[in-house]
């Protein structure tokens, strides 16, 4: 998980020397969208900031590591969301037909959100070992679906979810690793979108893609590296790689612009990503702003009006 000159202590340190931009200083936009009357015949994607999104195609919903509770942390006076970001909720979602969680961390898997959800949400898929973070929302075990990498779900002839690998690691308060954490294949009405979750580069990318062939997008993990942790999160630059691993057609970033859990500034994914693809079809919608498979590619540099 960490290099062998890190430790603990120069993590904790490091804290007390951080630049001013980790954080930005004015109000992060998002635009508002109808979600409860949204509808596409195309793959939509709605990003609610960091790992957080909808996914909607034709009526069916599929809500990604829903955070709403405004803090990546078991303790909201900690690492809580920049401000702006995080004008989404539980009163905006639709009806969600099927919850997919890639991993516990707190920054992905927000209990207040997943049990304030409840009576939204008909179906939970979630990685081998998850189940009991579940169950702990008091979510019914029967809706919910355990995969371990490899494994499926075939929902119907036009829909089906299959686990994949990332190199990462779970855990919550102070126990490591006694859940899985996932990456996803979601087919959907033809089209292929990966579901990255959180994950340092590696050959499994290049295993997905040969598996899949090819992605129409992949929603891949942008920020919150650190150089103590090179192997569990991707630097900017990796993911022009992990798309031409995966033979994807357009990339959408995630795992930025909402909470501060690392040391980079708050902008700096985003402008090394796109300094490294600048021949790739990157999406970089603002929150809440739909991203509509070959109908509809935000790519707009909002960023670059907050300091």
């Amino acid at each position: 998980m960490m290099t062998d000159d890190a430790s603990y202590f120069k993590i904790f340190r490091k804290q007390f020397s951080l630049p001013k931009t980790v954080s930005p200083q004015e109000k992060i936009p998002s635009v508002t969208t109808d979600i409860e009357n949204f509808y596409s015949e195309k793959p939509a994607v709605i990003w609610f900031g960091h790992s957080s999104y909808l996914i909607h195609c034709r009526g069916i919903h599929i809500l990604v590591d829903p955070v709403f509770c405004g803090y990546a942390s078991p303790f909201s006076f900690m690492m809580k969301a920049f401000e702006g970001a995080n004008t989404y909720g539980v009163e905006e979602m639709p009806t969600i037909d099927f919850h997919l969680q890639t991993h516990n961390h707190y920054d992905h898997l927000d209990k207040k959100s997943i049990k304030a959800l409840r009576p939204k949400t008909k179906q939970y898929l979630v990685p081998k070992g998850v189940k009991k973070d579940m169950l702990s929302c008091k979510i019914a075990e029967e809706k919910i679906t355990e995969l371990d990498w490899g494994s499926h779900l075939e929902i119907s002839e036009e829909i089906k979810i299959t686990a994949t690998p990332a190199r990462h690691f779970s855990g919550r308060s102070l126990k490591r690793n006694t859940s899985l954490w996932s990456s996803y294949v979601l087919e959907l009405f033809g089209y292929k979108i990966f579901i990255g979750g959180d994950s340092g580069y590696g050959k499994h990318f290049k295993e997905i893609g040969n598996a899949f062939e090819k992605f129409d997008i992949a929603i891949l993990e942008c920020g919150q590296y650190g150089e103590y942790w090179p192997l569990i999160h991707t630097q900017p630059e990796e993911i022009i790689e992990v798309a031409n691993d995966l033979n994807a057609e357009v990339i959408l970033p995630v795992h930025w612009s909402k909470f501060k859990l690392a040391y980079h500034s708050w902008q700096e994914p985003i402008e090394r990503l796109l300094k490294a693809g600048k021949d790739k079809k990157i999406a970089t919608p603002q929150i809440g702003e739909p991203l509509i498979l070959e109908e509809k590619l935000p790519q707009t540099q909002w960023w670059k009006d907050i300091s």
